[in-house]
């Protein structure tokens, strides 16, 4: 699985992880991505139990898991959240885990035993370390009814989940995870978007929200 690092700053880094080779071809191509500050790390949407083995060692390459203290699941989706048995058994026990209150009795079907720290609707504010603090922005109906993106205001980057997401074919990614051309990346978008998130109402108020925002880079889930 691949590696990149989004953005580097003393001891504050995003990484992002994906586009395994070895990856089956019928399990959808998703993102991880792990922000780190201090002694502490973040890993959103860890992802699904069929890519956990290579994310895991990938995640090991750059990080130690004892590091990680919290996930942060932005919907229910299994490609986002089935791995979650599996790295709470790596991770301390401790780690914290992120989602709104609407998903935690669906999610526990993947991890009965998992305690969750529930979102409100209206998104909450958390502390990665004493000068990193991470936003979560609602972003409703984009595709789920309980849904979150993540902001960075020190880094600039906006975890945008769903939202930006693309189904790129592997043979047109051109060894990148960064969109060089927008327009030719475009048709890429389209149609993911057309079916996942139809909703206008919920994209208007998302684009109300986030426009708001400083934002460098947006990070999603699928695609670059």
């Amino acid at each position: 699985m691949k590696c990149v690092t989004l953005f580097r700053e003393d001891d504050h880094c995003w990484q992002a992880f994906g586009q395994d080779p070895d990856k089956p071809d019928n399990v959808i191509d998703t993102n991880q991505y792990v922000i780190r500050a201090g002694k502490a790390a973040i890993l959103l949407d860890p992802g699904g139990m069929e890519v956990f083995p290579a994310m895991l060692a990938a995640l090991t390459r750059e990080v130690s898991v004892d590091d990680i203290t919290a996930l942060f699941l932005s919907h229910q989706d299994p490609d986002i959240g089935s791995s979650l048995p599996l790295w709470r058994r790596v991770c301390k026990p401790e780690v914290k885990i992120y989602l709104s209150w609407l998903w935690a009795g669906f999610t526990a079907h993947f991890d009965r035993d998992a305690i969750f720290t529930t979102i409100p609707d209206e998104g909450m504010e958390v502390s990665l370390s004493h000068d990193v603090r991470l936003r979560f922005i609602p972003a409703h109906y984009l595709h789920s009814s309980g849904n979150f993106n993540v902001y960075d205001p020190k880094a600039r980057i906006l975890f945008s989940g769903d939202m930006g997401a693309a189904l790129v074919p592997p043979d047109k990614a051109n060894g990148s995870m960064f969109v060089t051309d927008f327009a030719s990346h475009i048709p890429y978008m389209e149609g993911f978007h057309r079916r996942w998130l139809g909703s206008t109402r919920a994209r208007d108020a998302w684009v109300a929200q986030v426009s708001k925002l400083d934002i460098a880079m947006m990070a999603p889930q699928h695609g670059l």
